[in-house]
């Protein structure tokens, strides 16, 4: 797919300058540094040393007082509470946390409820509610969800169930009549940080019960690890509070992870360093496969395992899941990308129905499509006589303002910029499909609609020395809000080049004023290996790594794209 290279400028030299000076960091990575507000020898401390005595206050945020009280009445008095989740990463793992942190207090009564994906869907389900009044439950704590269901929690208030909301996802007009609600994203809530995962809310009710009722205030810190598997996996930026959280989750991962994480991990094969893209890829989908396949309880069992042989049979059983889910979704992927190939070529987004594809699948074959069909894009499935699907956008553009303009035609709906879901009569559908797209034709822009690859700053291969490649490693976590730089080079040549899988180049990379080659690996690039055989120089975007294999950890570039000659022109 042919990309447009952007190369970010050099912006304001003389705060460049300065940090070159203070920090003795190299050019490229100073101009980096600056473009992420980081221009001060503080801030730049802040980022390179986070703390966590540098987290907010958790009663600077809205409703965390009235939370805080109402729970610690309901454990005085030994009333029943049901944590309640959503059956994603960042739901799970938030019902994890909270729950093995409650029924570890003396006396507390605590269970936990995760909506089956496929019977009940997304939000809090009259069922749960029905099955919580029955069984005498008294406090509900929703985690990841509820700030949308008014309903539901109407009827959960009506049954005398008080609800506290812990949500992280947008307001809307009305709000539920819950007894407290935790979102930082409420107009009126004076919380500094608006991008805490779902998990990152329920870690700061833990934070703030643990400050009024006088326990160590480190208890909650046993819980990064879960909170920095959310935060990655959600998506949510990682700055500020967020990349706190994920880099000492991160080091819990490393040192020390709970059971359930530790078989995944084991799975998955983990190197000694772990990076977000490695949660995001090898334990994200696999806690996820749970709620597509089966049911999403199983991934809770997983996470609240204490005993680690038991924690590793629950952990086989969902890498199996997974695997069946891997199936179903490269099935699903080559039928929907043969809808689109049909399509008229002009439209500027997909909308794809076919009621036999599987409810738990149908929002990666969204992210697939994408992949090759870089288009706005909403994949929906037949459930309970209804049409429901899930939308993914490309960057830059707010798929949840355009799904929300088609509100009318819809049964209900939620999410945020990158993701959605939607659920809709099937009698609507072909309307649907033709608003959405004047919605997305009226307010996306030709430029979106081509992949952008920006590039942070041009270098030679000399710049590649040990101390830059030191300095780029405490930059990490990478992720959205702190993406891994790209850079690019000019005037490179392939001293050694071969396929791997017919796909995925594999090269030894060089320029003839620098005596350092380096190894290099080209995922998907495969359709370059003329022009990197040619000869010729070329250019490449890739960001700097390293290879962990046998036990040995080398260098090597990952190159993202290739373009012949220049990086502009």
């Amino acid at each position: 797919m042919h990309k447009r290279w952007v190369i970010q400028s050099f912006k304001e030299p003389d705060k460049v300058a300065g940090l070159e000076k203070v920090l003795g960091t190299p050019a490229a990575i100073s101009s980096i540094l600056v473009h992420r507000a980081i221009e001060t020898f503080e801030t730049a401390k802040h980022f390179f040393r986070p703390s966590l005595a540098q987290l907010c206050d958790p009663f600077l945020m809205q409703g965390m007082a009235q939370a805080v009280t109402r729970l610690r009445q309901a454990l005085s008095k030994k009333e029943k509470i049901l944590i309640y989740g959503d059956y994603d990463v960042d739901g799970t793992t938030a019902v994890a946390m909270v729950y093995d942190f409650l029924q570890s207090l003396p006396g507390a009564t605590v269970s936990y409820y995760v909506p089956d994906r496929m019977r009940e869907g997304y939000g809090v389900s009259m069922q749960a509610i029905e099955k919580a009044y029955q069984e005498g439950i008294q406090l509900i704590i929703t985690l990841d969800c509820g700030i949308k269901a008014y309903a539901s929690i109407a009827q959960a208030v009506e049954r005398g169930i008080d609800v506290i909301v812990c949500d992280h996802h947008e307001v809307g007009a009305v709000l539920p009549p819950a007894y407290a609600i935790l979102d930082p994203r409420q107009p009126s809530c004076p919380y500094p940080f608006k991008e805490l995962s779902g998990c990152g809310i329920g870690f700061k009710l833990l934070q703030a019960f643990c400050k009024q009722c006088g326990l160590n205030p480190e208890i909650p810190y046993s819980y990064l690890d879960l909170v920095a598997v959310s935060t990655a996996c959600d998506i949510v930026p990682l700055v500020d509070e967020n990349r706190i959280l994920a880099y000492y989750g991160i080091k819990q991962l490393e040192a020390k992870p709970r059971p359930g994480l530790q078989a995944l991990m084991e799975l998955g094969r983990f190197a000694a360093t772990i990076t977000i893209s490695d949660i995001v890829f090898k334990i994200g989908p696999r806690i996820n496969a749970a709620g597509r396949m089966s049911h999403a309880a199983l991934a809770v069992q997983l996470l609240v395992e204490k005993d680690i042989v038991k924690a590793y049979h629950l952990a086989q059983s969902i890498d199996q899941q997974n695997l069946l889910r891997q199936s179903l979704d490269h099935t699903i992927t080559q039928e929907a990308l043969a809808m689109i190939e049909n399509r008229p070529q002009q439209s500027k987004s997909n909308v794809l129905f076919n009621p036999d594809w599987h409810k738990g699948i149908i929002g990666i074959v969204a992210s697939r499509c994408i992949e090759q069909w870089y288009r706005p894009t909403v994949i929906l499935t037949l459930s309970d006589g209804q049409a429901t699907g899930s939308a993914r956008s490309i960057p830059g553009y707010n798929i949840y303002e355009a799904i929300s303009a088609c509100s009318p035609l819809l049964h209900q709906y939620g999410g945020h910029a990158f993701a959605a879901g939607l659920t809709m009569p099937l009698a609507h559908m072909a309307r649907f499909q033709k608003k959405f797209e004047e919605v997305v034709s009226e307010t996306i822009t030709d430029d979106l609609l081509i992949p952008q690859q920006t590039i942070h700053a041009l270098i030679p291969f000399q710049a590649i020395t040990q101390k830059f490649v030191n300095i780029l490693m405490q930059m990490a976590p990478f992720g959205p809000g702190n993406a891994t730089p790209v850079f690019a080079s000019e005037k490179v040549y392939a001293r050694k080049f071969h396929l791997i899988k017919e796909r995925h180049l594999k090269l030894e990379l060089y320029q003839i004023d620098c005596m350092q080659s380096y190894e290099a690996i080209g995922f998907d690039l495969g359709g370059y290996l003329p022009l990197v055989s040619s000869g010729q120089p070329f250019a490449i975007a890739y960001t700097i790594g390293y290879n962990y294999y046998l036990g040995n950890k080398s260098l090597q570039l990952i190159v993202k794209d290739i373009k012949k000659g220049a990086c502009v022109g």
